[in-house]
């Protein structure tokens, strides 16, 4: 299954100074990311670029190799590119939560992030934190990674973006709280993760009322998502990945 075309961005927002935020698009390896950091400026956005190098490097090496070795976590659900992609993840946390340890508290960086794995026409999906992705497909959008973070404790949905502060996430804990998705993709599907100064603001509905508007191009619909999302308030960073099959 290949990819027919895609769009990546990534603003710091109406507000903000720094971007914390980033994305990923590795083609050759089939590999995409998104990451929401967090930690102040110089720091949440240093956290970010480090978490991604780290991620690259290792799962490059093994992806795709059954001759590989995984050293922090096999299950035999997944391929060996979601075994490697979260192995990559498990490696990037353990490297920064010992710079985190070393730091003192008003230093210490990390992020959420959804990582996608790509291996024929299945994906594996692997999300930490506060970001979120959605398969549109045949006229329907369904969520593929829920965020890990305070939205299941309130009682209001127009209030959500008062409660997407990441419960997981890279140098946040000991051990790297994370959830795994597989998805077999077909013909015409649509994958976007955004993270939360996107979707904290929007509805399912109307993210798929966005993606299934013909005139736009990609590009455009991302940023009609974000400039949504700015008119409701929104003060955080925005990326947003689509991936169009």
């Amino acid at each position: 299954m290949k990819l027919k075309s895609y769009s990546a961005h990534t603003h710091q927002g109406p507000h903000l100074q720094i971007n914390e935020d980033d994305v990923e698009i590795d083609l050759i390896n089939q590999l995409y990311i998104i990451f929401d950091g967090f930690g102040g400026s110089s720091i949440g956005d240093k956290a970010v670029q480090e978490i991604k190098q780290t991620i690259k490097n290792f799962y490059t090496k093994i992806g795709g190799d059954p001759d590989a070795t995984l050293p922090f976590y096999f299950s035999q659900k997944y391929l060996i590119e979601g075994n490697a992609l979260v192995n990559a993840m498990v490696y990037a946390h353990e490297e920064l939560k010992n710079k985190n340890t070393k730091a003192e508290m008003n230093e210490r960086g990390g992020a959420s992030c959804i990582a996608v794995a790509q291996s024929e026409n299945i994906l594996t999906i692997v999300g930490t934190g506060n970001c979120s992705g959605f398969l549109y497909r045949n006229g329907h959008i369904s969520q593929v990674m829920s965020p890990d973070n305070m939205e299941f404790l309130g009682q209001d949905e127009y209030l959500k973006h008062f409660l997407s502060m990441p419960m997981s996430g890279f140098g946040l804990f000991d051990d790297l709280h994370f959830k795994v998705s597989e998805v077999r993709i077909k013909e015409e599907d649509v994958l976007i993760l955004l993270t939360d100064g996107v979707y904290s603001r929007l509805s399912p509905e109307e993210i798929k009322f966005t993606l299934e508007r013909k005139r736009p191009s990609d590009g455009q619909k991302v940023k009609e998502l974000f400039k949504l999302a700015n008119s409701r308030g929104n003060m955080d960073n925005q990326s947003t990945i689509l991936l169009q099959y």
